[in-house]
């Protein structure tokens, strides 16, 4: 999975020098993925205790994590202008799938909207959410 999750993470957008916080760890995550992430970026991603401005947010989502609009919107308050959220959900068929809908329904309402998503891996998918502007 090496090499795969290398050009998973490469889709990201992610650059060097880039600080990436992470929502959501749990022993479910896909770690070659986030290990593939921390060597784009060149260290290890700030977790949710980290206090300052990022580049970059990655949300680990499952159905039963709470309410994503509000994750949504928090998330935002750390944000660097011009930085990126990415939305990791499990794939349908997967315990803890989201739905595409639940996942508009959330953006929409926490200011953002779906740009684009693709398959991380064998049990998420990324969706990139970004501001709707002023």
């Amino acid at each position: 999975m090496g090499q795969q999750a290398d050009n998973l993470a490469a889709r990201f957008g992610f650059t060097t020098g880039q600080v990436v916080q992470e929502f959501g760890w749990d022993d479910d995550v896909d770690e070659p993925l986030r290990g593939a992430i921390e060597a784009v970026v060149g260290e290890e991603l700030a977790d949710e205790e980290y206090d300052d401005v990022v580049d970059g947010v990655i949300i680990w989502w499952r159905e039963e994590d709470g309410d994503l609009t509000d994750m949504l919107v928090d998330v935002q308050t750390a944000l660097d202008d011009g930085g990126q959220i990415w939305l990791l959900t499990r794939k349908p068929g997967r315990d803890g799938h989201v739905g595409h809908s639940e996942i508009q329904e959330a953006s929409t309402t926490a200011g953002l909207h779906a740009t684009s998503t693709f398959a991380a891996g064998e049990d998420w998918s990324a969706t990139r959410l970004a501001s709707r502007g002023r």
